[in-house]
């Protein structure tokens, strides 16, 4: 079983930076792929951003591609996304998501899952 707890969101203006984290719960967190996925008002949620279990592999939507980051510390059982020129658009619920097969995790269907934290970008 793994736990996943999101923190870090908030409310900011576009063009600014933030820095979202996910604590995940478990001894065997460095065997789980991670992601993030966000949902806004009235639409589906979407893949955001994933990292493979090593770390050496990412992987982004193309409509954050240079503007986030995902990196993941094993030692802290925490992955992080970090959030540059952020744009209204971004404004969703941003979630935490764990799997340790990395093409379930991708599809938006992985075992686990956070309980969001939201991210609203004025303008």
């Amino acid at each position: 079983q793994v736990q996943l707890v999101e923190s870090g969101g908030g409310l900011l203006q576009a063009g600014g930076s933030l820095r979202l984290s996910c604590a995940a719960s478990g001894r065997t967190f460095s065997s789980y792929c991670m992601g993030w996925f966000r949902q806004a008002p009235g639409k589906e949620r979407e893949f955001v951003a994933s990292i493979h279990w090593t770390g050496g592999r990412t992987y982004y939507a193309d409509s954050v591609k240079g503007r986030f980051t995902i990196s993941r510390d094993n030692a802290k059982n925490t992955v992080y996304l970090q959030m540059s020129s952020l744009k209204p658009e971004d404004t969703a619920v941003y979630y935490c998501a764990a799997d340790t097969a990395l093409s379930r995790l991708q599809s938006g269907l992985p075992n686990y899952w956070g309980q969001g934290t939201q991210v609203t970008v004025s303008s």
